[in-house]
């Protein structure tokens, strides 16, 4: 069954509140395979201040991190229920690349899918595209906090 979550819905599962809180929509998730989650980029971000003052780019980490939610949002949907909303982990990244940047305007479109999944850890490959065009890709690990 595909499941779409609104910002409210996403803040249920998520410990991330303002500012960190990197993902603004979900508009596709299958439990236990993948998901498709959306970030709008806007000039409102803080860390547009000091990156770059002049020439706005969005910090790559942020963008890993932003993916990693949407991760986490598969991972918790992938636990049962009575485990949804503790915090998700990282434990490692690989063969992460950066391939254009992003600015203000930009909608960062997130898909990520489940490698390997285990009781308590997570293996994910993820993508991120603006207008269809790959930004950055990932693989990271992480684990299941619980509650």
């Amino acid at each position: 069954m595909e499941i779409t979550l609104n910002i409210t819905e996403i803040m249920k599962l998520l410990p991330h509140r303002y500012p960190f809180i990197l993902v603004d929509r979900v508009v596709e998730l299958v439990e236990g395979d993948r998901i498709i989650a959306l970030k709008n980029v806007t000039i409102n971000e803080p860390f547009f201040v000091g990156h770059f003052p002049g020439t706005p780019i969005m910090p790559g980490v942020l963008i890993i991190e932003a993916m990693a939610q949407a991760g986490g949002i598969l991972f918790a949907f992938s636990q049962p229920e009575e485990k949804r909303g503790g915090p998700v982990y990282f434990m490692g990244m690989d063969k992460v690349k950066f391939r254009k940047p992003v600015v203000p305007g930009d909608q960062l479109v997130f898909e990520v899918k489940i490698l390997n999944l285990r009781l308590r850890a997570i293996k994910m490959s993820g993508i991120a595209t603006v207008e269809g065009k790959c930004v950055a890709e990932a693989e990271f690990l992480a684990t299941f906090g619980g509650k």
